[in-house]
Parts: structure tokens; C-alpha cells; sequence
């Protein structure tokens, strides 16, 4: 092998550590979590879930409408496997956090073991301007 190609090879290799190293360790929270709108405890991000899936956590009282917002789970291809509501388990009429809670019921995919958790907040008036979600990549087990 030439010394280029053992050159190239180490290259490779020292970028493709260094991208692990960033999305293991180094990612900012809020790149995937929206931290003054909504944030979740369970499932965290690449967690393995298995169905019942619980997802908990906190939103913002305007997230809600009428105490609850959509949540969607999606496998590898953006295909919707599984859709719920989450709650309010308080008075979601505030501006504060609220802690919420949803439990959705999947089956697993046989293709891919990688998906998606969507957290949609509740859009009564259609209008795409009041649109937001987060979106959680999970691991199936």
C-alpha cells in the first residue's frame, strides 16, 4: 500500500471516530429536544422501546389543545406504525411546563429496527405558521 492511501485510510477513519465521539457525546440536548417548549424523559434519544411504548415528560401549556397533542411513531421509512394522544396530567391553560403522558401500542418492524417518535403539537386552527414537533429517533428491540 502506498503511503497516500495509508494516509487516506487514517483520515477516514479519525473523521468517522470524531463523528461517533460528537453524536454520542458532544450533540447539544437541544438539537433534539426543543428545551423551552416541550422535553421528554422517556423514551430518550436511540433508547430501545419495545411496545407498550410510555412517553412521558413536560410541554409548555400552549403545546396542548384541550389538555392533549398528537404523537406519532414512524419506522425507517417514515411510515406511521402507530399514533396516540398524549395528556396533560395538570392544567395545561398556562404557559408553564405541564407534565404529560401518552402509551402507544406498535408492532414491531421487520425490516429496519430504527424509527422515529414524533410529539406534535396540537394545531387546531391548521394554520402551517403554528406548526411544530419533535422529533426523538428511538431503536426497536
Amino acid at each position: 500500500m502506498s503511503k497516500t492511501t495509508i494516509a487516506i485510510i487514517i483520515i477516514i477513519v479519525i473523521a468517522g471516530l470524531g463523528y461517533w465521539f460528537y453524536q454520542s457525546t458532544l450533540r447539544p440536548e437541544n438539537e433534539l429536544e426543543k428545551s423551552e417548549l416541550i422535553r421528554v424523559s422517556t423514551p430518550r434519544p436511540d433508547e430501545l422501546v419495545q411496545s407498550p411504548l410510555i412517553i412521558e415528560g413536560e410541554a409548555r401549556g400552549f403545546w396542548f389543545f384541550e389538555a392533549d397533542f398528537p404523537v406519532v411513531l414512524v419506522d425507517w421509512d417514515g411510515l406511521i406504525i402507530a399514533e396516540g394522544i398524549a395528556r396533560a396530567k395538570g392544567e395545561w391553560m398556562t404557559e408553564d411546563f405541564v407534565p404529560f403522558e401518552a402509551k402507544i401500542e406498535f408492532e414491531k418492524p421487520t425490516v429496519k429496527n430504527n424509527g422515529t417518535l414524533i410529539l406534535r403539537k396540537d394545531n387546531p386552527s391548521g394554520l402551517p405558521e403554528h406548526d411544530d414537533a419533535l422529533e426523538i429517533p428511538i431503536l426497536f428491540k
